[in-house]
């Protein structure tokens, strides 16, 4: 509640008894969204309120969202490049339009940060961060924390909940064996009813 997601962020199931391939993700989702089952019980958000989706898609935009991790070690850079104190505060910083910023958040959204770079390019992919960042953005009305803890058990806790993983016999490796989809589903040639947008807070993810 406190980071104004409550209301706004929701998480449905769906069975799928037949095999699944990579390469057929955009036939796969198409597939999803036109289903009567999914068509009349999947919400969608119109004027913060959750309806049903109550029409099938014309079309789907898909895209394969890295998922190989498997620790939160991804986030070890952040401990130790001046965006968090040594207590786990999160450092405060000045901003032109916002005027409760942090070196978080900056580090998140903005390319010219001086810790941007903090995190790579290819982890900045990963579904593990897209998740960390969407939490610790919030919602409309978000109230920040201070520290960083909260932002990175939830997000540990989230990712252990959709995430699927598995131990090589061999290797006694563990690995990732889902795959993770961010789809825009389009029910005219101009409306969007499940879409990544351009606003960094709002995304739309289908694991299977």
């Amino acid at each position: 509640m406190k980071w104004s997601m409550l209301g706004r962020i929701s998480a449905q199931s769906y069975s799928f008894d037949q095999s699944f391939y990579t390469y057929n993700s955009e036939k796969f989702a198409l597939c999803f969204f036109r289903d009567p089952d999914v068509v009349s019980s999947l919400k969608k958000m119109e004027a913060s309120v959750w309806v049903p989706l109550d029409k099938p898609v014309v079309s789907v935009d898909v895209e394969v969202v890295p998922c190989t991790k498997v620790s939160m070690e991804l986030f070890d850079p952040i401990y130790s490049c001046g965006i968090l104190r040594p207590s786990g505060h999160v450092v405060k910083c000045f901003h032109d339009v916002y005027p409760d910023y942090d070196e978080l958040r900056q580090m998140l959204q903005e390319e010219d940060s001086e810790h941007y770079n903090v995190i790579g390019r290819e982890e900045r992919g990963e579904f593990l961060f897209h998740l960390f960042k969407h939490l610790c953005l919030g919602g409309e009305l978000c109230q920040y924390e201070d520290t960083i803890d909260p932002y990175i058990n939830t997000t540990k806790q989230v990712y252990k909940d959709l995430i699927s993983v598995q131990k090589d016999p061999d290797t006694k490796k563990m690995s990732v064996v889902s795959t993770v989809l961010k789809v825009s589903a389009h029910v005219s040639q101009w409306l969007s009813v499940c879409s990544s947008c351009s606003h960094e807070k709002l995304c739309v993810y289908h694991e299977s």
